[in-house]
């Protein structure tokens, strides 16, 4: 079998494909020949060496897929070969067989199309969580998300319109009209403050910030939040942070882009642990994942009601060979707004 390897941390050139024996499923393991695999910003952050928690070299990246079961493995109960399924891998499923922990698998339905499910195993995952099991929105509320053009960000902005919140989003000039399409109100973070325009639209303050840039925007996206009053049982606004955009720069990692983000995260966690009124809640799906497989679970079936139904739409940009993996990378930036990047071995 062919599997993508990063051999040491840097940009898009370091990544090439080898071939050697399948794997065999070890004791609670089944073997899974991949259908889709995706290539996301954040599979560039492992690549870089600046995930927090990520593999060392030499690895294989991929942090989602969906596939077939083509052998279970001793000590597993639940899944057989020919069951398809969605797995949240991290890294790891760049490549055609893939052994996973059966208890991470979660059957897929075999109409449905691979690559826009596993849209839905990572960004739409990310987005619902973020919502309903970490922020905990309710009807009504005031959401801001940054980077709204973004694949996590469009799954946001279309979940939350499904859950009747009032929708605002940073993005570029160029992205305002595809913000608006999914119902949002736009706010260029170039030529606009966001923390100024904020204030304007929504005078108290929004009720959630969803913050996969951290550093000094979550610093200013703690200010925009909606002050609570405990006294009454009101806990107030509640900034969601998922990520540390800054921390790579031209697809390597950038220690200046560590150095400013590490002083401003934790001055924001002091200051959402000192206050009483507004809160700060870090969000990782790999964590959560471990420590409430259920919820996972639960709501990977959730999100493929609404993919069955018609009600979400996650955009494929590009399906790519595995041989093209480091041209997957290449594209993260261009496509970011076009939709997710599939490699179909």
């Amino acid at each position: 079998m062919r599997r993508v390897v990063v051999e040491q941390f840097g940009g898009p050139e370091v990544l090439r494909v080898v071939e050697e024996d399948a794997p065999r499923p070890g004791r609670g393991e089944v073997l899974v020949r991949v259908l889709a695999a995706g290539v996301s910003f954040t599979d560039a952050l492992i690549r870089a060496g600046t995930y927090l928690g990520g593999p060392k070299p030499p690895f294989t990246p991929g942090y989602e897929l969906v596939g077939v079961v083509e052998e279970a493995g001793p000590g597993t109960s639940r899944l057989r070969p020919g069951d398809r399924v969605g797995v949240l891998t991290v890294w790891g499923s760049n490549a055609e067989l893939v052994c996973v922990p059966e208890k991470y698998a979660v059957e897929v339905p075999d109409d449905l199309d691979p690559a826009e499910v596993v849209s839905l195993v990572f960004p739409y995952m990310t987005a619902y969580q973020m919502l309903h099991r970490a922020a905990k929105v309710s009807s009504g509320e005031a959401v801001l998300v940054h980077g709204a053009a973004g694949r996590v960000g469009t799954a946001a902005l279309e979940l939350g319109q499904l859950a009747g919140l009032r929708m605002y989003g940073t993005a570029s000039a160029r992205d305002r009209a595809k913000v608006e399409r999914l119902g949002a109100v736009a706010i260029d973070y170039r030529s606009e403050d966001f923390l100024a325009r904020i204030r304007e639209l929504c005078p108290g303050g929004v009720d959630v910030v969803l913050d996969g840039i951290g550093g000094a925007v979550s610093l200013r996206s703690f200010r925009a939040l909606r002050r609570g009053d405990p006294f009454v049982g009101d806990p107030g606004g509640r900034l969601v942070v998922m990520g540390n955009y800054n921390t790579m720069v031209n697809g390597k990692k950038s220690w200046r882009g560590w150095v400013e983000w590490y002083p401003a995260t934790a001055a924001v966690w002091l200051w959402g642990t000192l206050s009483p009124h507004r809160h700060v809640i870090a969000y990782r799906i790999q964590k959560l994942r471990i420590d409430h497989q259920d919820w996972f679970r639960d709501d990977f079936l959730a999100l493929l009601d609404l993919l069955r139904a018609d009600k979400v739409h996650p955009v494929v940009a590009e399906r790519l060979p595995l041989d093209e993996a480091r041209q997957a990378h290449e594209l993260l930036d261009s496509t970011a707004g076009r939709g997710k990047l599939v490699l179909v071995p």
